[in-house]
């Protein structure tokens, strides 16, 4: 059975300023969701899970999954506030869904088969597909086995200014042991450097790995993250802004032993859209890519 992808694309560009999914970006029209399907397919995925909002449904319907809804197996699940256990009591006032563990939640009853997560406006490149696949592949009848393909920090870097990435540590295996939240990291001269809590530049290396919520899990997750995210609402739910993240559901298999998480790099470039700003890089950089022959002006026929 192939793997699926999973992409979370319910969110609602606050700091954007609308829907950064569905911003054209390539030279025929194509989102960056366009350019994620495309890889996955190439690189042997079998089916296109996405995690959206009711509001922008028919918008989303018409812009993205008609153009490949007959190249390969498409399904939509929704994210809202109101989509939690029953008998779960939450803040009436909240204004957005419980975040990234959430959104994979959204999709337990529709993927049976090892699955991979990513954000709808990343770019990942598709070595990364490729090394995602494989290890999913490798994955059927495999439980408590995950991964996480991390990027060389260098290469996720903004021409706008600051970023904050999550450093990657790891044991003699490969797994991940934690992730370090870095602050405003930002190259000055020839050195990349982040501000520690009190505020002082501290040196970090080019090929440092980095979380850029790019997972690899197999359907026991869904049980564990259900559990989880029960416990979740009855400690947070009162909270208007708190949220459930994927690290802090890998963070708490970790250390609880129940699951491995190996870190796989790869040596991809990673773009994204988070400022309105972003957009005009993230369009020159895909011409590139065309220029080189890595795609066609028009990914779909």
């Amino acid at each position: 059975m192939k793997p699926t992808l999973l992409i979370l694309a319910a969110g609602i560009g606050s700091r954007y300023g609308g829907l950064k999914q569905l911003d054209n970006i390539g030279t025929s029209g194509e989102t960056i969701m366009d350019y994620s399907v495309y890889d996955a397919i190439n690189a042997g995925f079998g089916k296109i899970v996405f995690v959206i909002r009711k509001s922008f449904e028919r918008e989303f319907n018409s812009q993205i999954i008609n153009k490949f809804n007959d190249k390969i197996e498409v399904k939509t699940v929704f994210q809202e506030i109101a989509s939690v256990p029953d008998g779960s009591m939450f803040n009436l006032e909240r204004e957005k869904p419980w975040g990234t563990n959430h959104a994979v939640l959204m999709a337990k009853d529709v993927i049976n088969e090892p699955f991979g997560v990513i954000n709808a406006d990343d770019f990942y490149g598709k070595e990364s597909y490729r090394i995602l696949a494989e290890f999913l592949n490798n994955s059927a009848n495999k439980k408590n086995q995950y991964c996480m393909v991390a990027y060389r920090l260098g290469n996720t870097l903004s021409e706008n200014g600051y970023v904050s990435r999550g450093e990657c540590f790891v044991d003699e295996n490969e797994n991940l042991t934690t992730v370090t939240e870095r602050t405003k990291i930002i190259r000055k001269g020839n050195t990349l450097v982040y501000q520690n809590s009190d505020n002082q530049d501290i040196e970090i290396a080019e090929n440092t790995p980095v979380s850029m919520n790019f997972w690899g899990f197999t359907p026991d997750y869904f049980d564990y993250s259900q559990k989880r995210f029960i416990r979740f609402l009855q400690q947070e739910g009162q909270e208007p802004k708190s949220e459930f993240y994927i690290p802090t559901m890998v963070n708490d298999l970790i250390t609880s032993k129940t699951a491995t998480c190996k870190v796989i790099q790869t040596p991809a470039q990673w773009f994204g859209v988070t400022y309105s700003e972003d957009k005009h890089s993230v369009i020159n950089k895909i011409n590139q890519l065309i220029k080189n022959n890595i795609y066609p002006e028009k990914l779909w026929k």
